[in-house]
């Protein structure tokens, strides 16, 4: 059975590849790119304009056609094996600037069309990083294995180098991403400003009200977890639920807690390249009354040869500003001052906390690859449910939160563009093998056991516009020292396809 549906799976992706070969196949030099992540890099946009009829009639339309296709293999069968195929895409529409001004939307589509290749309507609960290709609570509410949301809908202001936006928008920064690898990408609604006017520095700053997960159709909370309904309804699928959420920062403790449910997010960062090799980066990020944080960073770069050799350090203070209080020291929501001892946490009511990480990264031609380290204090967990990763760049590899208290954490990784060494065009390989040690003491809140993680991805641009990647995530887990059973094994697979118009 296995068999069929991954021959099924493999036609229709190749049916999706074909379809995306015969568009326009002529085009050589695409209006847009992916990065390796990706993330889509505008490489054409609309001239300015004289008049509001131009601005309009001169915009810009920008297409994606995409596929992304799952499989997770439990080692432990109990557990529940899952799968997800989603089909879609998206169209972006840029006004040319008027003024400076301009008018951006983004309308996304995903559809899971083929029984054979997800998982039944009761069964969306258990499905792991495919759950991204379709709404659970749409499904769980109507029956709906669809999403179609304006994600993206923005005025844009530019004035030199400093873009002010205001709406629906991606805003990358230390703790906030697109995490666009999926059907749909992690956006906010708000506004923010980018500005470039002072040498070599950036500078950045964002305002949100209010976030939207890439498996949701609706805007919702930035920090919530849940809504006014019980978990019979599956209320906890339409507020944030993203794999680092804390649960304990639920509707239910916040309202009986008398704190608001409705929270913004806050964003300040600087990254600054005035000294020669050196780049430094400091991000402020904070939900105002319940919690913030401290990123400070420095990479510096070493020729060495033909050799780049960059040492680098990122250090994270998280500074608990009332949350510890309503949800516990935990994201699992449930440690208190009474049961903290027994859940392997020093103070239950308390999210203060710190990471710190560092990395050797070297480049050298077609290849980079680093090896790097992360160490979280033994205190309240990383509180980080906006799609950046406190770890990303240094320990973190496909689909693992390390970040909570006590977690100790290295990995080395590999990526070789075969096409910039003229051995295979277009096609680049990313390799990544991390070892995990967690505490065993915190498994009875929710921790994971010791465990590797081996990563790969190979990716074949077919044409500019054509690219086809396939994602493999073997990890190997100790038993739970709860139980004495492996919860933590198994195998991910993941192929997905995007084509740029």
């Amino acid at each position: 059975m296995k068999t069929n549906n991954t021959i099924k799976m493999a036609a229709a992706a190749a049916a999706c590849l074909l379809l995306a070969t015969s568009v326009n196949a002529d085009e050589t030099k695409p209006k847009r790119s992916l990065k390796n992540d990706m993330r889509v890099v505008y490489n054409e946009l609309p001239p300015s304009a004289d008049n509001i009829t131009d601005a309009f009639a001169n915009g810009m339309f920008y297409g994606r056609l995409r596929t992304n296709a799952f499989r997770w293999d439990w080692k432990d069968d109990a557990n529940g094996d899952n799968k997800a195929f989603g089909l879609g895409g998206s169209l972006t529409y840029k006004s040319a600037p008027l003024y400076g001004v301009s008018v951006t939307t983004s309308l996304y589509y995903s559809s899971s069309p083929f029984s054979e290749l997800r998982q039944d309507s009761g069964d969306v609960g258990s499905v792991k990083s495919g759950k991204d290709t379709f709404s659970r609570y749409n499904v769980s509410q109507i029956g709906d294995w669809q999403m179609a949301v304006l994600a993206e809908a923005y005025v844009q202001y530019n004035f030199s180098k400093t873009d002010f936006k205001l709406g629906r928008q991606i805003f990358e920064s230390a703790l906030t991403a697109s995490n666009d690898t999926k059907m749909i990408p992690n956006t906010f609604e708000g506004i923010s400003v980018e500005s470039k006017d002072l040498p070599k520095t950036t500078l950045k700053a964002a305002y949100f009200t209010a976030q939207k997960l890439r498996d949701h159709t609706t805007f919702h909370d930035v920090l919530t977890f849940g809504t006014e309904m019980n978990n019979d309804n599956r209320g906890d699928w339409n507020n944030n639920d993203d794999s680092g959420v804390h649960r304990g920062i639920s509707y239910a403790k916040l309202t009986a807690a008398g704190k608001d449910v409705e929270n913004s997010l806050i964003v300040l960062a600087v990254s600054n390249e005035s000294i020669a090799n050196l780049k430094a980066d400091l991000t402020y990020t904070a939900v105002p009354d319940m919690i913030s944080s401290l990123i400070a960073e420095l990479n510096y770069k070493i020729p060495v040869g033909n050799l780049t050799v960059t040492p680098g350090v990122r250090y994270m203070k998280q500074m608990d500003d009332g949350a510890g209080a309503i949800g516990g020291a935990s994201l699992a929501g449930d440690v208190t001052d009474a049961n903290a001892a027994a859940k392997g946490y020093t103070q239950g009511d308390s999210l203060d906390s710190s990471l710190w990480m560092a990395r050797l990264a070297v480049a050298s031609g077609a290849f980079k690859g680093h090896v790097g380290y992360s160490k979280v204090a033994d205190e309240g967990d990383i509180v980080a449910p906006w799609r950046g990763f406190p770890t990303g760049g240094y320990t973190r590899a496909m689909a693992q939160v390390n970040w909570k208290a006590n977690a100790e954490s290295v990995m080395a990784e590999a990526q070789y563009d075969f096409g910039k060494a003229k051995i295979l065009e277009g096609f680049s390989t990313i390799a990544r093998y991390a070892i995990q040690d967690s505490d065993e003491a915190k498994q009875a809140s929710g921790g994971q056991a010791d465990l590797t993680t081996i990563h790969v991805d190979l990716k074949q641009q077919i044409n500019p516009q054509l690219d086809a990647k396939f994602r493999l995530g073997v990890i190997t887990a100790d038993a739970r020292t709860t139980d004495g059973k492996d919860h933590d094994s198994y195998n991910e697979y993941r192929f997905e396809l995007n084509y740029l118009f």
